[in-house]
């Protein structure tokens, strides 16, 4: 018996070793062992109820913000994004950085759960159905605004706290639950050689999340019609029937988290007490890496290839905030209900889903096919081809109105629609191709300058990318004055763009070419 034991370790031993291919639909869509199953399904599940979450949220926070809010719009989220969010991810990561070398790896993963998931428990079940009483007055922020006219959109920030801290709190769910709690745990307990085959695994399981949470979400809002109605009749017109929707998609949040966090512990409890699935790395008595913003300044400025990968995310960042904030204003303008305005971003979850799921599974064969530069072009190339289309529609719409009907449309709902398509097929794209030409980009560089570089980048310029885009918003909105909306600004929004394409694209042209260079000059060094 002992001796078969054996047999079977060595066997494994042996197939790990030699990296066995797989063939098949297996190669494709699951190229993991039977002994790693458990690992790869409970770590593709954690990551399913993390996005599942944040889907819901992030369609809720945009629903109580623009469409919801009082006196408000899609013109705050660059005020939001500018002067609440990146200050609040800056001290979340302070506060993280400091319960981090107070708790165990687990309990912080439990403790900073349970806040945000008793948080959106209280808000939606005591401050949304408190806001009429605890948010200023629709007369009291109208006065506001009137004697601020250069405050115009920040008012209602103030105004309407409580959905401001909901906005906020779901941005750091995605920045701290997704990107450092679970990412850096997956890293931690998958070898960088497992990584190639177990990431793509994740990623494609995971975003089905985003698909399942557009389907919920669209059904809670339906549901809610039928509770509030009652009897099969519509809703009275002054009811809040999001009130009802709200309810429901909370404690499908609360649900989900409870699972998350169950899923959590067992993989803590049957994944890393198996040697063949996980073997603690040894700790080094060096000093992990840190750099300032100063320093990643300046690390990226001496080396024109990171400079170039800088750009791209730059670019990436600032192009989808000002194409995605004047969309959410047609939305709003289409669907004034919040409850309509909810279940249209369930449809468009449900299709950016289907769009990331299917770029996944079509992934490694389009990167066995074409050049690194062709897979890094497409993002790009897909969302000025979209962003003209739907900024062409709405400078139509402002010129001859919106009475204007194509195809028997009318030409605001084929803004809507299109803005909707731009954003699914950009942000598929981005998860899938973007983002994997960006991480095999730092693979042919020397070891010093790949650790140091990609921190660097990855601190500097996904920083800026997220709040350039709304320092644009928030500075064109000020200098505009009062009343002024970003659908009135897309000639200029429109220009903007194509200024940071053309930098996107020339730095993938010649990012390629360093790549191709150092990627060759490393195979002819093995």
């Amino acid at each position: 018996m002992g001796k078969a034991e054996g047999q079977v370790t060595s066997r494994k031993e042996v197939i790990m070793s030699l990296g066995e291919e797989f063939s098949g639909w297996r190669k494709i869509f699951l190229p993991i062992h039977a002994f790693e199953l458990k690992k790869c399904l409970s770590m593709s599940l954690l990551l399913f109820c993390i996005i599942f979450i944040y889907t819901l949220l992030r369609n809720l926070k945009d629903t109580l913000v623009v469409s919801k809010a009082i006196c408000s719009g899609a013109e705050v989220l660059g005020f939001l994004k500018l002067y609440c969010v990146t200050p609040s991810a800056l001290l979340a990561t302070i506060l993280f950085v400091k319960l981090a070398n107070i708790l165990e790896r687990e309990k912080l993963f439990y403790v900073i759960v349970m806040f945000f998931l008793s948080f959106f428990m209280i808000f939606g079940f005591v401050l949304y159905p408190l806001h009429d009483v605890l948010h200023f007055s629709k007369d009291t922020i109208l006065s506001l605004q009137s004697d601020y006219p250069r405050l115009h959109w920040i008012i209602p920030i103030i105004g309407n706290w409580s959905f401001s801290l909901f906005y906020i709190l779901t941005e750091l769910w995605g920045n701290v639950v997704l990107c450092a709690l679970f990412w850096q745990f997956a890293n931690e307990i998958t070898s960088p050689k497992d990584s190639k085959r177990f990431y793509p695994s994740f990623i494609m399981i995971g975003q089905t999340g985003q698909l399942i949470a557009g389907i919920v979400a669209m059904f809670c809002a339906n549901f809610a019609k039928v509770c509030v109605g009652g009897g099969g009749q519509p809703p009275p017109p002054n009811s809040d029937v999001f009130n009802t929707n709200l309810l429901l998609q909370t404690i499908a949040v609360f649900a989900v988290g409870m699972i998350a966090l169950g899923i959590y512990r067992w993989v803590n409890r049957n994944v890393l007490t198996d040697p063949k699935l996980y073997k603690p790395r040894p700790k080094s008595n060096k000093n992990k890496l840190k750099l300032s913003i100063a320093e990643s300044f300046k690390y990226i400025i001496k080396s024109s290839y990171l400079l170039m990968i800088a750009v791209m995310l730059i670019a990436y960042g600032i192009s989808i905030n000002l194409i995605e904030a004047v969309w959410k204003g047609q939305l709003n303008e289409l669907c004034p209900n919040p409850n309509d305005y909810n279940i249209w971003m369930g449809h468009l979850s449900i299709f950016t889903g289907i769009v990331t799921v299917t770029s996944a599974i079509i992934a490694n064969k389009l990167f066995q096919k074409y050049s690194w530069k062709v897979m890094a072009l497409i993002t790009p190339i897909i969302l000025i081809i979209t962003s003209i289309l739907f900024y062409g529609l709405i400078m139509y719409k402002n010129s001859f109105g919106t009475e204007i009907h194509i195809m028997g449309c009318s030409i605001l709902f084929m803004a809507v629609l299109v803005g909707s398509i731009q954003n699914s097929l950009t942000k598929g794209s981005k998860y899938v191709l973007f983002d994997s030409t960006k991480q095999m980009a730092y693979i042919p560089l020397a070891s010093e300058l790949k650790v140091k570089g990609q921190a660097a980048v990855e601190i500097l310029a996904e920083r800026t990318g997220k709040s350039g885009g709304a320092f644009i918003q928030s500075t064109l909105l000020l200098i505009a004055g009062s009343g002024i909306k970003l659908s009135d600004l897309v000639s200029v929004l429109g220009t903007i763009i194509v200024i940071i394409m053309m930098f996107w694209i020339t730095s993938v042209l010649g990012l390629s070419k360093q790549f191709e260079k150092l990627t060759a000059e490393r195979g002819n060094s093995k």
